[in-house]
């Protein structure tokens, strides 16, 4: 049996969320071990811009802010159940990524 690893990376975390929930259904359906839906830290990326376009008066900001979502799944699996992981059908905001380890 091989481990696959899944990474999945959003910015919509309901979705993020959504998908990771269907793909343990499909593992727990295939009788797959897995342990999973894993958080990691939540990656903001800020940027500061300067709100009047012409450059006087005061110096002031907004703070535009990003927030990339990150969960992890793992899966000890045969063919069988990665194919049917494959076939989940994925959105485009959410980004996925297979590792396998023997």
């Amino acid at each position: 049996m091989q481990t696959a690893r899944i990474s999945l990376t959003s910015t919509d975390y309901r979705m993020l969320e959504e998908i990771a929930d269907k793909i343990l259904e499909v593992a727990q359906r295939t009788g797959a071990k897995h342990s999973g839906k894993i958080a990691l830290p939540t990656k903001k990326l800020v940027v500061p811009t300067r709100k009047s376009p012409c450059g006087g008066g005061t110096e002031t900001y907004e703070r535009w802010q990003m927030r990339i979502h990150k969960r992890l799944i793992d899966i000890q699996a045969d063919e069988r159940t990665l194919k049917r992981v494959m076939r989940v059908e994925i959105p485009e905001q959410v980004h996925m990524g297979i590792e396998l380890k023997a």
